[in-house]
């Protein structure tokens, strides 16, 4: 520990059990580890000499952020050496001419939305815990939240990226070129890979427009396929849409018991759709419009302003806040083809009951790009049998077991479910041509059986 001390300063060299305490947690509370040590670098050529020294010394480290995962991704599960990012958290100034900034991997994504905003600009990724993941994090995963149907996923926020690999040895690409096809795109290459090739340590990104008028339409429908037909129309129909969310009708009772929120409809319905427009100009006639081309609507509540939009989106948000009243859930993030994703929300509680008959599923999501959250309450956390069962039926739809939250150790065991040999055999590839020794992340995202020493 002497040694580490040197390279970032005593301080900063954390072993005491109150402080590591909350490192070997993840935000679930499903997985849990140990650490010699959280080491919090403050410069780049800290981590640069972290990483030197690791490598030399064959030690483990796992990068972490706000540690708000939810597969055990950011966690020292082998007791790993923890390199906690958080120290490096200056905000670049924004570039008025590109749109685009260049921002340090512990900086929050609250912090980055609201640099943004104060220079007019906005950032395009957003998740309920922006106050707390980092930009380094968002990155490690490929994050995506609510507007990924407008702005896409962090991968296509990225023009440029600074990362240190395992022995040390420095990309630094962060000159926001939006034309370079001088070779590989190692930002997107890095982007998504959960810390395994390289220790993300800054990232160049682009801003967008903001928009000064937005619509809520929170659309009932009787039946999921009528409602999930309608999710193309409205794809279709509105050039200004900010987001498409889905959930069913326990799910809204749920959140109206537990939360204690009115009922938005005096007849119960079977599913619900909440689709948010943006624009300059008033969106509301175009909202409308696409609407009234929506098949089987049979009860709609439109919101202009800042609080009525807040407080339709809250029956959708509230989910995981009102599932979570219930005990600790099994959370699965899964994608699937758009025409398969109807069958697949029938299927899983028909699943689930087959192995589990007292437990519940609770089903939401984002609509438009096909992600699903598969919620399931009264089930043990250690019961593998029903994350086995819903990731066949994922497989079986040709679909993603990790469309948000990365594979991270939760399901690395799944990944040949929806990767073949030749593409995990691709992966394990890259990871010995970059860490050849292993240290970087060792035991996430690679099926341990076969992974690299």
């Amino acid at each position: 520990m002497s040694a580490l001390r040197d390279m970032v300063g005593a301080p900063n060299v954390r072993t005491d059990p109150d402080v590591v305490a909350a490192h070997v947690i993840d935000w679930t509370g499903r997985f849990r580890g140990a650490t010699p040590a959280v080491v919090r670098p403050g410069t780049v050529d800290e981590v640069v000499a972290v990483l030197r020294h690791c490598n030399d010394e064959g030690a483990a480290i796992v990068p972490q952020g706000g540690n708000t995962g939810l597969v055990g991704g950011s966690v020292p599960l082998q007791g790993e050496l923890v390199l906690d990012l958080r120290r490096l958290d200056d905000l670049g100034p924004v570039d008025a001419r590109t749109g685009q900034v260049t921002v340090k991997a512990g900086v929050t994504l609250a912090q980055l939305q609201r640099h943004a905003a104060d220079a007019g600009w906005l950032y395009g990724v957003d998740l309920g815990a922006r106050e707390v993941a980092t930009v380094g994090g968002t990155v490690a995963t490929n994050a995506g939240g609510v507007h990924v149907l407008r702005y896409g996923p962090t991968r296509r926020q990225l023009v440029g990226i600074e990362a240190v690999l395992a022995d040390g040895r420095v990309i630094r690409r962060l000159d926001g070129l939006e034309k370079d096809n001088s070779g590989f795109d190692l930002a997107g290459l890095f982007c998504g890979s959960e810390g395994t090739l390289a220790v993300v340590t800054a990232a160049r990104v682009r801003l967008h427009a903001p928009t000064r008028n937005k619509v809520v339409a929170l659309c009932a429908f009787d039946d999921l396929d009528t409602a999930l037909v309608a999710v193309g129309t409205l794809r279709r129909e509105l050039d200004c849409v900010n987001a498409i969310e889905f959930f069913l009708a326990d799910g809204l009772e749920l959140v109206c018991e537990q939360l204690g929120l009115a009922r938005p409809f005096p007849a119960p319905h079977a599913a619900f759709v909440l689709v948010e427009a943006a624009a300059n100009s008033d969106p509301t006639p175009a909202l409308a419009h696409a609407v009234e081309l929506s098949a089987g609507v049979a009860d709609v509540a439109v919101a202009t302003d800042v609080a009525a939009c807040r407080a339709l989106w809250r029956y959708r948000e509230g989910h995981p806040e009102a599932i979570n009243l219930l005990g600790a859930p099994l959370k699965l993030d899964v994608s699937l083809p758009a025409d398969r994703l109807a069958d697949f929300i029938r299927a899983v509680p028909e699943r689930v009951c087959e192995i589990a008959p007292d437990a519940r599923v609770w089903m939401f999501g984002h609509a438009g790009d096909g992600n699903v959250h598969v919620n399931v309450t009264g089930l043990a956390l250690d019961d593998e049998r029903v994350t086995e069962a819903v990731f066949e039926l994922v497989a079986e739809r040709h679909g993603s077991i990790s469309a948000e939250h990365g594979i991270g150790s939760a399901k690395r065991r799944y990944l040949h479910l929806v990767r073949s040999p030749d593409e995990i055999a691709v992966y394990r590839s890259l990871k010995h041509a970059l860490d050849p020794n292993g240290i970087l992340n060792p035991h996430v995202l690679l099926p341990e059986e076969t992974a690299p020493r």
